[in-house]
């Protein structure tokens, strides 16, 4: 089938294959003109609506000669691939117990679901080590920060998700988590030396292709010393990341880890690729280098006859384009993808009851039970309950809206819900922007500061809650929290007033900017499962059963106080 396609296909077919589409829009014009005009061999898509997705699929199906590998990322089970999907579960959280079983269930979710939908593809599992604390890319994203718990678990979501018809493409090699910094925004390395590089992340992607990983995605990440293994002598100006570094693809990830599968690259507008390179340049020395697709477009027209041009140019070799025609339309034949008519390729509108099902919720919220972390309590403050400490004052920590533009602060409204239920009272701060914007005059962050930190607050409250839930993933080179204000009433100033409880919905490292409090909670996930499971353990009501790493006290003594 592999070479018979290859025979039948044209040239501007061939290129096409190499490229995987971001699909911005939903309309049939749209997938008309990309795959009428660019031939693409995959796509990822815009979550939105299951039913809008799943039917989104079909259609692309349809109108293509060559089925389509249909990408998702379903690093935390459905969600991430549709807007309806169950969050089942981060990477960090399914390392956070000794049940290993977290990680093959996070998979199953997501195989189901995603399967549901249409897609075949998972740019999942995460196999990176979170070894440098700063590291904000992947500290929810990696399973740990040992090669041994990343192995463990990744295996077992893989063995999860493969019980669906999915193949899968762990990421980011050569291993992010030793730079601090995000190579969205910025080329980041990983400076290992050859023989710890081996020992580490060496040691994950060969348990990993034994395992039998069908695709790697490449990161735009440079590896100084293992590119001076295998090009002794190589000036720090001519180190490249990964994505266009052929010691590190065909040396390295062919020849001594033999991989035979297919390679794919990063998002190609990162900036940690977009910086090394004319664009016109990097598009087909990605595919000359080692990598067998391209992943994204940055404009369609312009980096297709950019990957055109650099066959005809000799930079593509004719042997480089079939060995990735050959990987591609092999990845797809291991699916069955050929076999099947194109109406069988995407599963009827019945399959989507299965997304965001009862017994899918039910399972994030015996995953939450287990997960949600007690970081530390050294003044004793838990258990607060209502009939202890009633009247609560809540804050919210969230960083400021991202590029999703979703109300960055709209978990609070599930905090304060899940809060009442259980019988607290509560009052929820607001900052100086919140009051103006509710009609309030004359305010600024001194007179919040001057209202809020009186010598009567222990009188008002009887302990205070602050809730963080702050991303900035892909738009910062690093994330930490971002108060309000200078001297913001909402830092924990308070902690001497009353019992404090600070719990973190998303990053694992907050306790460097707020090592005054005493209690320190993490809950992983900002969903309703995880809040109200969070909220238990508070009460005493469950015990906490969630393990951490030594990360989470950011190399600093006051941490642990």
């Amino acid at each position: 089938m592999v070479d018979a396609t290859i025979r039948g296909m044209s040239l501007e077919e061939k290129i096409g294959q190499l490229f995987i589409n971001h699909n911005n829009d939903y309309s049939p014009e749209y997938l008309d003109g990309v795959l009428e005009n660019y031939h693409v061999g995959g796509m990822r898509y815009r979550p939105g609506p299951s039913a809008a997705v799943q039917q989104h699929i079909r259609y692309a199906q349809s109108k293509t000669r060559i089925p389509l590998l249909v990408a998702s990322n379903p690093e935390m089970g459905g969600a991430g691939s549709c807007d309806d999907g169950t969050f089942v579960s981060t990477h960090l959280q399914a390392g956070s117990h000794p049940d290993k079983s977290i990680a093959r269930k996070m998979g199953q979710v997501a195989g189901v679901e995603t399967a549901a939908l249409g897609c075949n593809w998972a740019f999942a599992p995460i196999v990176d080590i979170h070894y440098n604390w700063r590291n904000t890319v992947i500290s929810t994203r990696a399973f740990g920060n040992t090669p041994e718990i990343v192995v463990e678990r990744a295996k077992e979501y893989f063995d999860g998700i493969s019980e669906s018809a999915t193949v899968c493409a762990i990421k980011h090699f050569p291993g992010d988590g030793v730079d601090e910094r995000d190579q969205h925004v910025v080329t980041s390395y990983n400076t290992l030396g050859y023989a710890e590089w081996n020992s580490s992340y060496g040691h994950v992607y060969r348990e990993m292709i034994g395992h039998g990983i069908q695709s790697i995605m490449v990161g735009h990440i440079g590896a100084p010393e293992l590119t001076r293994h295998f090009r002794p002598g190589t000036e720090d100006r001519d180190i490249l990341p990964a994505t266009l570094a052929p010691e590190l693809l065909q040396d390295l990830l062919r020849g001594e880890l033999g991989f035979n599968g297919l390679i794919l690259t990063d998002a190609s507008q990162m900036v940690g690729l977009t910086q090394a390179k004319k664009r016109k340049d990097l598009v087909p020395t990605t595919i000359a280098a080692g990598c067998d697709m391209f992943l994204f477009f940055r404009n369609p027209a312009e980096d297709f006859q950019y990957m055109l041009d650099g066959y005809k140019s000799g930079v593509v070799s004719d042997q480089r384009l079939h060995d990735a025609l050959r990987r591609i339309l092999g990845l797809k034949a291991s699916l069955g993808l050929h076999k099947k008519l194109p109406e069988e390729l995407t599963p009827s509108p019945e399959a989507l009851r299965l997304i965001g099902s009862e017994a899918h919720l039910a399972v994030a919220a015996e995953i939450a039970d287990k997960t949600v972390t007690l970081i530390k309590d050294t003044a004793g403050n838990l258990p607060i309950t209502p009939e202890t400490h009633k009247r609560i004052r809540l804050y919210g920590i969230s960083g400021g809206s991202d590029f999703t533009r979703a109300d960055p602060l709209a978990y609070l409204d599930t905090v304060k819900e899940e809060l009442e239920i259980a019988g607290f009272e509560v009052h929820l701060f607001k900052t100086a922007e919140q009051r103006e914007a509710a009609g309030e005059s004359g305010v600024n962050f001194m007179t919040v500061i001057s209202d809020e930190a009186t010598g009567d607050y222990a009188e008002k409250y009887d302990a205070a809650f602050v809730f963080a839930n702050v991303k900035g993933f892909a738009q910062e080179a690093a994330i930490r929290i971002k108060w309000s204000s200078p001297m913001a009433a909402e830092i924990p100033w308070y902690v001497t007033e009353v019992p404090t409880v600070f719990v973190s919905l998303n990053q694992p490292n907050h306790l460097i900017d707020v090592p005054m409090v005493k209690t320190a909670i993490n809950a992983h996930a900002g969903t309703r499962e995880a809040i109200r499971a969070t909220i238990q353990k508070i009460q005493g009501k469950s015990e906490f059963q969630g393990t951490f790493n030594e990360n989470v006290f950011c190399d600093s003594f006051d941490t642990r106080l």
